[in-house]
């Protein structure tokens, strides 16, 4: 990738596989963007559909190595778009991560620079919102979760509050996870980059206007969910063996890199992996001594209900 970049570049990540349906209508929302300053690495994980021939067509359309059209690990969804993050390769002054069948609003990029401007050099920072959610052909279904509490490690440790497809950051957020590798072993890669920046005493900006039109449907690999009944979904899913098998992966995978936590976080961290190996009462103390929380009530209950059966 081109060096020679502006200050207010943007090099957005999209990981694709067989996304040909959708594909294009994203491609035009990146085209259309109020912040015209960005380069699109398009990583294709081994599409046999039309997704290769839409990305090197858009490319093709934008000479001067403004789109760069390569091929994925071929191993997923968390190595593609991490493979991508670390690569030393691939750099410039931001970073956007980009889902193949959503459609971005016009000033997603130009918002988000807006705020990233405003932390100094050197401090991590990320940017993410909500989202408007979408069927498979464009209807509107409703919006993802207001979150109201102030982004924080003590909150990144039992939930990814973001979309990585809403997500913009800068380079010191990208060099933390760079410095954790590509083969980090995490449930996705926003809820890493949320856990990193956080951990590493960043900035995290949540914005509760949303930047990208998430469209819901039954390949989406990782979906987003609206209602009374998605918020039971997700208070069942916190008693099940999925909520601690993650955490599980993250503690595993932060304990790699726990010199780059901040010494308070680095004690949080300390509290809350000790408390999952402890008996209920030590295991309810210790959370509660971490102070870690979820964003709603009703996560909160589902929260500590999971610490009680021993499933956090």
């Amino acid at each position: 990738m081109n060096r020679d970049l502006s200050a207010s570049c943007v090099a957005i990540l999209l990981g694709s596989y067989n996304g040909a349906r959708h594909l294009q209508e994203q491609l035009d929302s990146i085209a259309e963007q109020s912040h015209p300053d960005w380069r699109l690495i398009a990583s294709d994980d081994g599409s046999t559909d039309a997704t290769r021939e839409l990305l090197e067509r858009f490319r093709d359309r934008r000479p001067g190595g403004h789109v760069v059209v390569r091929s994925g690990p071929g191993k997923g969804f968390l190595a593609n778009f991490l493979g991508m993050a670390c690569d030393p390769g691939v750099q410039a002054p931001y970073y956007a991560f980009c889902d193949q069948d959503d459609v971005w609003e016009a000033d997603k990029l130009a918002r988000a620079i807006d705020r990233l401007r405003t932390v100094p050099a050197g401090v991590p920072a990320v940017y993410c919102t909500r989202t408007h959610l979408i069927g498979e052909h464009g209807e509107p279904l409703g919006y993802s979760p207001l979150f109201r509490r102030a982004p924080c490690f003590r909150n990144a440790l039992v939930q990814s509050i973001a979309g990585g497809n809403t997500m913009v950051f800068n380079e010191a957020a990208r060099a933390l996870v760079a410095t954790a590798g590509a083969q980090a072993r995490v449930a996705s890669h926003d809820w890493w980059v949320y856990l990193l920046v956080s951990g590493a005493g960043g900035t995290v900006f949540y914005d509760s206007w949303p930047s990208v039109r998430y469209r819901q449907h039954g390949s989406n690999l990782v979906g987003g969910n609206v209602g009374s009944k998605a918020r039971l979904r997700r208070f069942v899913k916190l008693l099940e063996g999925r909520f601690r098998s993650w955490n599980a992966m993250h503690c595993r995978a932060l304990q790699e890199v726990e010199f780059l936590l901040t010494p308070e976080n680095q004690e949080i961290f300390r509290i809350f992996t000790h408390s999952r190996s402890a008996g209920v009462a030590r295991r309810l103390g210790g959370v509660l001594q971490a102070r870690v929380f979820r964003q709603t009530p009703i996560g909160n209950l589902g929260l500590y209900a999971s610490v009680l059966i021993n499933r956090f």
